[in-house]
C-alpha cells in the first residue's frame, strides 16, 4: 500500500479499541436487576432467538445467586459471553423491554448477562451441568463458530462423542475472528471454546476439509455430521481497478485487526469502505481507530435502506466516518496502487421482488474521491464450491436447505446451521441453530425427541 496511516503508540491503540460498554460493578448489577419487573409474558425472552429465561436469570442476580443465573443463561445459549457483548440487544431483548413503552430506559439485559457469565468464568467454570452417559455414537462438526460450538456442547451433554474440525489456527469462528475488538476480544471467545472442550469435545484446528481430510472420510468416521461453516469471502465489486494494491476484503481486514497486533495492520490515510452493513461499519470504525485521517462509507441506496443497525451507524458517525449515500463506485483509479475512486450518484425507483427500491445511476453526476485504500463489504458469498461436493444436500441460492425443526439436510446423516443456512444473521441465531440441531441429531440416531 502506497500511503499508510501513521502508526500510533500501544497505549493509543489500546484506548481506541477499549470496550465500548464497561462491565457492571456488583452494586450496580444488583441495582439494575432490581429494576426488572419480571414480566409474566416476558417479551424480552420471546425476542431472544435462543429464548433465554431472562426474568429468571435477572432475579437470581438480584438475590446473589450468580452461579444459578449463569446456569439459566447457558441452558439456552452456549456462547452467552459473545452474545452479551456483541448481540444487537437494542433491537432484540432490550428493544422488547416494556420500559420502552413507558418512555423509560430498558433493563440493560446484555450487561447483566455479561455480569453473570463473567462470574462463571472467573470462578473457573464450576460444574453446573450433568452429562448423559456415553451412547456410543459420534458426531463430526465442521466449523468451530457459534453454530458449531453450540451443537458440540449440546451434543456432548446428550452423551455423544464430538469432534470439531476447524481450518483456522484458533477456534471460535466469527466470535474469534470477525467481531470488532472494541466489542469483544479474542480471549472472550476462547473462554467459550474452553467451556465446550470441558465437556470432552475434541477440536482439531488447522484442519481443512478437502485438503487435510475428505468429507467422505468424515462421513465414514462419524454417525452424523453437522456443518457450521458460515459464509465465504466478500462479494466482488466487478469494477475496473479492483485488483490494485490497496483493495482488500472487509472480512480479511477485520481478521487482521482481531489479532491485536495493531502496529502490523496496514491501513491507508484515506479509506473508502464499500457497503453499509454491520461488517462495513466495523471495518470503517476500525480503520479510523487505527489512525486513518479520512474514512468514508459508500452505499448505493439511502440511509433508510442501510442494513446496519442505527446504533452502529451512530458509532461510526461519532468516530468521524463520512457517509456517501445514494452513491455507487464505478472505477478504482490508480497506477498499481489505489489513488482514487470514481463514483456516480444514484436515485431509487421501483421496488424489486424483495421490496427494495432499485438504484439507478444519474447521468452526468460522476465524481472522484481521492483515497489510497478500498475495503469491500458488500456481502459474503456462500461456500458453494465446498457445499456442492457434499453428497445429498440441496442448495437454495447457495445456502443449505434444512428441515426447520431438526436441521437435517437432504442427506439424512448431515445437519447444518448458522450463516450457511440463513445467509448471514446474528451470532445468537447461529447459537440457537446449533443447539436445536444437536437434538435433531439425537432424534435421528437414537429415535428420541
Amino acid at each position: 500500500m502506497k500511503n499508510l496511516a501513521p502508526k500510533l503508540n500501544h497505549e493509543q491503540y489500546e484506548q481506541n479499541f477499549s470496550e465500548l460498554t464497561p462491565p457492571f460493578s456488583p452494586n450496580s448489577a444488583v441495582a439494575e436487576a432490581n429494576r426488572c419487573l419480571y414480566c409474566y409474558d416476558s417479551p424480552c425472552t420471546k425476542a431472544c432467538p435462543t429464548h433465554i429465561d431472562i426474568p429468571a436469570f435477572i432475579k437470581k442476580i438480584s438475590t446473589g445467586n450468580l452461579k444459578g443465573s449463569a446456569k439459566t443463561i447457558l441452558e439456552s445459549n452456549w456462547v452467552a459471553l459473545t452474545c452479551a457483548k456483541a448481540c444487537p440487544v437494542e433491537v432484540l431483548c432490550e428493544g422488547a423491554c416494556v420500559y420502552n413503552d413507558k418512555g423509560e430506559k430498558p433493563i440493560e439485559i446484555g450487561r447483566l448477562q455479561r455480569y453473570a457469565i463473567d462470574y462463571f468464568f472467573s470462578e473457573g467454570m464450576p460444574k453446573i451441568f450433568n452429562q448423559a452417559p456415553s451412547n456410543g455414537k459420534s458426531i463430526g462438526v465442521i466449523g468451530s463458530g457459534p453454530a458449531g460450538l453450540a451443537c458440540a456442547a449440546e451434543a456432548a451433554l446428550l452423551g455423544f462423542d464430538v469432534t470439531i474440525y476447524e481450518a483456522k489456527k484458533a477456534p471460535g469462528g466469527l466470535n474469534t475472528w470477525g467481531i470488532a475488538p472494541y466489542k469483544m476480544r479474542q480471549a472472550d471467545s476462547l473462554l467459550e471454546v474452553e467451556l465446550v472442550k470441558s465437556f470432552g469435545v475434541i477440536i482439531k484446528t488447522g484442519t481443512t476439509i478437502g485438503t487435510d481430510i475428505s468429507f467422505d472420510d468424515i462421513l465414514k468416521k462419524h454417525d452424523a455430521v453437522f456443518i457450521g461453516i458460515g459464509l465465504g469471502k466478500s462479494t466482488k465489486l466487478n469494477i475496473p481497478g479492483e485488483n490494485l494494491d490497496g483493495v482488500c476484503d472487509a472480512i480479511e481486514f477485520i481478521e487482521e485487526v482481531k489479532t491485536e497486533r495493531w502496529q502490523s495492520v496496514k491501513v491507508g490515510r484515506k479509506v473508502a469502505v464499500i457497503g453499509a452493513g454491520n461488517t462495513a461499519i466495523d471495518a470503517a470504525t476500525e480503520a479510523k481507530r487505527l489512525g486513518a485521517d479520512f474514512v468514508t462509507i459508500i452505499y448505493r441506496r439511502s440511509k433508510a435502506e442501510m442494513p446496519a443497525y442505527e446504533f452502529e451507524y451512530l458509532l461510526a458517525k461519532k468516530d468521524g466516518v463520512i457517509f456517501n449515500f445514494l452513491t455507487n463506485p464505478v472505477k478504482i483509479i490508480g497506477n498499481n496502487h489505489v489513488e482514487a475512486i470514481e463514483c456516480v450518484k444514484m436515485e431509487l425507483k421501483e421496488a424489486d421482488s424483495r421490496g427494495k427500491r432499485k438504484p439507478y445511476s444519474i447521468e452526468g453526476t460522476e465524481f472522484v474521491i481521492s483515497i489510497d485504500m478500498v475495503i469491500k463489504a458488500v456481502g459474503q458469498n456462500s461456500k458453494a464450491d465446498f457445499l456442492s461436493s457434499v453428497p445429498g444436500i440441496r442448495l437454495n441460492n447457495g445456502i443449505i436447505a434444512v428441515d426447520t425443526i431438526t436441521y437435517q439436510t437432504g442427506n439424512p446423516k448431515v445437519f447444518a446451521g448458522g450463516d450457511c443456512i440463513n445467509g448471514g444473521k446474528e451470532v445468537v441465531n447461529a447459537a440457537y441453530d446449533g443447539k436445536r440441531a444437536a437434538h435433531g441429531i439425537k432424534k435421528f440416531l437414537l429415535g428420541e425427541e
